[in-house]
Parts: C-alpha cells; sequence; structure tokens
C-alpha cells in the first residue's frame, strides 16, 4: 500500500495531502519539483501506476514486489535501482528479523519499497523534511538518508548479537558441565550469517554510490556517502569477527565435551575397578571346596572384609593420584 506520497519544491514539502496523479502532474509541469513515494509491501496491481508512470524497467519492479534480492545496486537507463536489507535485533527470543527497501532514483523521483517491519521510513521523512538545504539536492538526498538509516540500524544489532556471542563464549568455558551451548551457538552462528548477507554485498555499492558518477547523485550528497560507506565497512569487519569467533568458540565447545566424556569414562572406569575387587575376592572365598584354611579359623571372616576394604582403599588412592577420581 502507499504509505505517504509528497512533492518537494525548492526544500520544502508541498501543503496538504498530495494524491498520485496530482504528483505525476507536478513532476510533469515542473522542473525543479520532485516526488518521493513510500509503499509498505505493495501487490502488482498496486505497483503497477507507478510503474508505468515513471517508466521503471519490469526486472527491478520484480524484484521490488518479490523482495527476495540480495544488496545491490543497478542502473536501468537513468534510474537508479538500489536494494538494501533491514534488520532489527529481538533481545528476547535473540533473533535477528530481516527486511528490504527497495530504491528508485530517477529524474524527479524517489520512489521507496519497504518489506518487513523493520526501520521505519517515517522519522526519515520527518528528519529530512527539517533540512530544506538537503532537500534542495533533490532525490539523492533522500537516497542518503535512506541507506544511512538502515545502515544505522545495523548498530543495535551487532551490538545484540556481539553480546549473545560473549556470554556464550563464557557458558563454553564455564565450570557447570550441566551446561551445553552448542544449540545456541549454532543459532548465533545463523543470525550472524543473516547479518553478513546484509552488511558484505552493500559495502560495493555504496563505494560506486560514494567515488564514481551515478545519475541524479548530487555532488554535495556524494561525501556524506562515503561516511555510510565507512560505518557499513565497520559493521561488516565485526560481523567477521564474530564469525570468526562463533567458529572458534563451536570447536572450543566440542573439545570441552570430548574431556567431560573422557573425564566421565575415567571416573566410571575407575569406580567399576574398584567396585569388582569385592564381587572377585568374595567368589573365591565363597567357592565350595572342602580344605580351605580360612573355613576353620575364627578371624578368617574379619580378615577377609580387612583385605577387602585394604585393596579398595590401595585402589581408590591410586585412582585419584591419577586423577580419574
Amino acid at each position: 500500500m502507499i504509505v505517504d506520497c509528497a512533492v518537494y519544491e525548492e526544500g520544502r514539502r508541498r501543503a496538504g495531502g498530495v494524491e498520485l496523479h496530482d504528483a505525476y502532474d507536478a513532476v510533469r509541469n515542473r522542473s525543479d519539483a520532485w516526488v518521493w513515494i513510500g509503499l509498505h509491501e505493495p501487490g502488482p496491481d498496486e505497483f503497477d501506476s507507478v510503474a508505468r508512470e515513471f517508466e521503471l524497467h519490469e526486472l527491478a519492479v520484480e524484484d521490488a514486489i518479490k523482495a527476495k534480492e540480495r544488496p545491490k545496486l543497478e542502473i536501468y537507463g537513468d534510474t537508479i535501482f538500489l536494494v538494501l536489507r533491514t534488520a532489527c535485533y529481538i533481545d528476547e527470543t535473540e533473533d535477528v528479523e530481516l527486511g528490504q527497501i527497495m530504491l528508485f532514483v530517477g529524474p524527479g523521483f524517489v520512489i521507496s519499497v519497504r518489506h518487513g517491519i523493520a526501520t521505519d521510513l517515517h522519522p526519515v521523512r520527518l528528519r529530512m523534511e527539517e533540512r530544506a538545504d538537503l532537500l534542495r539536492c533533490g532525490p539523492s538526498a533522500v537516497l542518503h538518508a535512506i541507506v544511512d538509516k538502515v545502515v544505522d540500524d545495523y548498530g543495535p544489532v551487532v551490538r545484540g548479537v556481539a553480546d549473545d556471542v560473549e556470554e556464550v563464549e563464557k557458558e563454553v568455558f564455564s565450570d557447570d558441565q550441566r551446561m551445553n551451548p552448542t544449540q545456541r551457538i549454532y543459532k548465533l552462528k545463523r543470525e550472524v550469517l543473516s547479518m553478513h548477507r546484509a552488511t558484505a554485498p552493500l559495502i560495493d555499492p555504496l563505494h560506486r554510490l560514494a567515488k564514481g558518477a551515478m545519475p541524479h547523485v548530487h555532488e554535495d550528497i556524494r561525501e556524506y556517502f562515503r561516511d555510510v560507506y565507512d560505518h557499513v565497512a565497520r559493521a561488516n569487519d565485526t560481523v567477521e569477527s564474530m564469525r570468526e569467533m562463533l567458529n572458534g568458540i563451536l570447536d572450543a565447545n566440542t573439545a570441552q565435551v570430548s574431556v567431560r566424556q573422557n573425564d566421565d569414562m575415567r571416573r566410571i572406569s575407575a569406580w567399576v575397578g574398584i567396585a569388582a575387587v569385592p564381587t572377585l575376592l568374595a567368589g573365591i572365598w565363597g567357592m565350595n571346596f572342602q580344605h580351605m584354611p580360612e573355613l576353620s579359623w575364627r578371624f578368617g571372616y574379619p580378615m577377609a572384609l580387612a583385605v577387602i576394604v585394604l585393596v579398595m582403599l590401595t585402589l581408590y588412592r591410586a585412582f585419584k593420584r591419577a586423577g580419574w577420581l
């Protein structure tokens, strides 16, 4: 559906509500006017009028409706098509919720298509409407503002996941042997991989916007893209570091589990060895032979018990000294 539609002239938003056909007329009739149309999860029929009016390429329109693309920057004629992945961190479930924003920037228009709940663009519009100096630079100012908002939203997500990685690292090296954070580690690896798919492919498009000559990107806005490029590069470096750390944590956890299993097996084996002593000795003395010297001796029974206890204590001390108990 259409969330908002506005016409901007000389850095100011045209007062009053603007319908789609009014926005089309404003762009056709005034060279200094441009329109910003915001849509949220539009269907093919809803998007058809906008696509026909601004002559959007059918491949870009298909990508904008399906919202299954990786971050990328493509040029169709004189129209920029930029795909962004948005991210939102859910602390209660330790999940990273992803969405997508597709941006069409052309002569006299910017069209934002948002999918998912992450990264609301209404605050971006309000903030931009307070900066007449930036709005005078045209649609590229909106392009930068949206990209900057998406990249800024990566910060809380990266910090939230980093805190979880630190917690699971402490769990792995905890003395509590009942804890096995393997499932949590794999879940965090999936979340980090999702973030990597959002940050890594975005580096090249932002580098092109910051360094190359892009259609409809104002010269004064290009330096702002350099700042956003630095931010996304740092976020991607952090995500890469977390991937490496989680791989190391998983290896350490596997080693810890193996060590604990070996310790348990040695402990069980030691107790089995100790428990076998009375069984062995009692089996020998319990054989039904007639001529056994201990049968007629008054202290034979206490001596048998004493021998059993002495052997068990000797084995216990030996196993304890060897670290098996």
